[in-house]
């Protein structure tokens, strides 16, 4: 049985409980953040408490621990999960609170966070479909209300695909749990940041890592056409690492195979991973 973080305590998974009146169980009131584990070690952390910080100030809650308290409790949480490679995830919600949209004057926030074994990381390739994006005008907050996601989601599993890649206006934002990079004649391409997507830790390690090899990645609109006729099209997450989507809609990407770019973006990738492991 797994050992969970709830309000000050660890305990079994199994014993934990939240009150129905949460804001979190009634509104979807509250933000996450998922960390990537490896050899024990929280990967980037400091990235992720950025983020979090940030999600948290957004929706106007007051960060309920320092940035030096949540590394030693998911440290610790770790450790009580035996370490090795796994995925954390944490959540802060506003707090309990009779039912009123409205803010309560005085709430205390609740704490949450788990280790769940870490998605296989798929090298050898992915597929995708493409859908309208219908979620709300601020997807760069990590909000837990992510129901426009799962459905979207859903569709992909019900077309026999693992990921759907979301498009307004004719231009992709991001994919439903991932963010999107596209290679064409060797140029890389991501979508740049706004309201319309979430601001991918893995994403913006990745544009670092390219440029740092030689192989440099702008931010730029992607049109629907040229996820298309793209050589290369790969998704990015702090579980999946970089993936190469092999298969769209049904048809090959290029060849159907993982691309010769992508290839050494992966290579860039797993050095940098182990140069910060073994640092840290």
């Amino acid at each position: 049985m797994s050992i969970v973080y709830l309000n000050g305590d660890f305990l079994p998974l199994d014993e934990a409980r939240i009150p129905v009146l949460d804001r979190g169980f009634m509104f979807g009131d509250g933000v996450y953040e998922v960390i990537p584990v490896y050899g024990g070690r929280p990967f980037h952390a400091d990235r992720h408490m950025g983020r979090l910080e940030n999600s948290l100030a957004a929706i106007r809650i007051d960060n309920p621990l320092s940035r030096e308290r949540w590394l030693e409790l998911l440290t610790e949480l770790v450790g009580r999960n035996g370490g090795g490679e796994c995925s954390i995830y944490l959540q802060v919600t506003r707090g309990v609170a009779a039912r009123e949209h409205a803010f309560p004057t005085t709430i205390t926030p609740t704490v949450f966070a788990m280790c769940n074994a870490r998605h296989a990381v798929r090298p050898e390739g992915v597929s995708a479909i493409l859908r309208e994006d219908y979620r709300w005008g601020r997807c760069d907050i990590k909000a837990i209300a992510l129901l426009a996601n799962v459905l979207l989601r859903q569709e992909a599993v019900e077309a026999g695909a693992d990921e759907t890649i979301l498009f307004r206006d004719g231009a992709v934002t991001e994919a439903a749990a991932s963010s999107v990079f596209v290679v064409r004649d060797d140029f890389i391409v991501t979508p740049p940041k706004s309201p319309m997507s979430l601001p991918g830790v893995t994403r913006d390690l990745l544009l670092e890592i390219l440029e740092a090899a030689g192989l440099p990645c702008i931010e730029g609109r992607i049109k629907v056409e040229d996820l298309r006729e793209a050589d290369e099209i790969w998704l990015t997450g702090s579980s999946q690492e970089v993936a190469p989507v092999i298969q769209l809609e049904g048809k090959p990407v290029s060849n159907g195979k993982p691309g010769m770019v992508w290839k050494r973006a992966w290579k860039e990738f797993q050095k940098h991973k182990a140069r910060v492991l073994q640092i840290r």
